[in-house]
């Protein structure tokens, strides 16, 4: 990590992966991960930890069985937490740059999942 400010839109600029994210810092046992996503992601649950996301540009819904399913939309600057042991499911139809934040270490298809489909992998993030 550095000790310099960081770009989160000159991060994005980076890569094109989508639901691929990249580690831009580090709080303490957290990780603040920046990404790229359009369409859907998969029904997951994070068993032991909150997921912070906060939309930087686009729109964001967020599906969520809380225990009645509903969905959570997000605009540029909105925040959610999904908290933990809440299934739920991430999407964009237009497409959307956003950040989560979540303990290092935690895989981005969480503890329980849907079966994957070929474009999304279960992985941690990627360092910058």
């Amino acid at each position: 990590m550095t000790n310099e400010p960081i770009d989160l839109h000159a991060v994005l600029k980076q890569f094109d992966d989508l639901w691929s994210p990249r580690i831009a810092a580090r709080i303490n046992d957290y990780d603040v991960r920046v990404t790229k996503v359009a369409g859907s992601y998969i029904w997951h649950v994070h068993d032991t930890t909150d997921e912070f996301f906060l939309v930087l540009d686009g729109e964001l819904g967020i599906a969520v069985r809380d225990p009645d399913e509903r969905v959570v939309s997000l605009s540029p600057g909105s925040v959610f937490v999904v908290p933990r042991g809440t299934e739920h499911r991430p999407f964009s139809d237009g497409g959307a740059s956003i950040v989560v934040i979540e303990p290092a270490g935690i895989p981005t298809t969480g503890d329980r999942h849907d079966p994957l489909p070929n474009h999304i992998k279960t992985h941690t993030g990627v360092p910058l």
